[in-house]
């Protein structure tokens, strides 16, 4: 579980970041949980798009992924996702 200082920086990190995969109107799907983390393992902190036709709330988009990959939910705002989920073999980012 992550802390509101630990959030707040992992949000700063990601401001810049542009959004690497979207959730379209079929949800999440198995295929889509692997390619996510594999993605989290390489770069730790990603963003999700989810899509207007998509059929999901974006909350339960948030919880299913953070669950499927063993991430962090750090921000959703708009219809967009902030995951993080620490790598072991990439280590990159540093919480305070």
């Amino acid at each position: 579980m992550l802390t509101g200082k630990q959030k707040r920086f992992l949000r700063s990190k990601a401001h810049h970041l542009n959004p690497i995969f979207q959730v379209g109107k079929t949800g999440v799907n198995e295929n889509m949980i692997i390619q996510i983390n594999e993605a989290l393992e390489k770069r730790e902190l990603i963003k999700v798009s989810i899509l207007q036709n998509c059929m999901e709330e974006k909350d339960e988009v948030a919880a299913s992924l953070a669950e499927g990959t063993n991430a962090e939910v750090v921000q959703i705002i708009g219809n967009i996702i902030v995951l993080y989920k620490e790598s072991e073999d990439n280590k990159q980012i540093v919480l305070p």
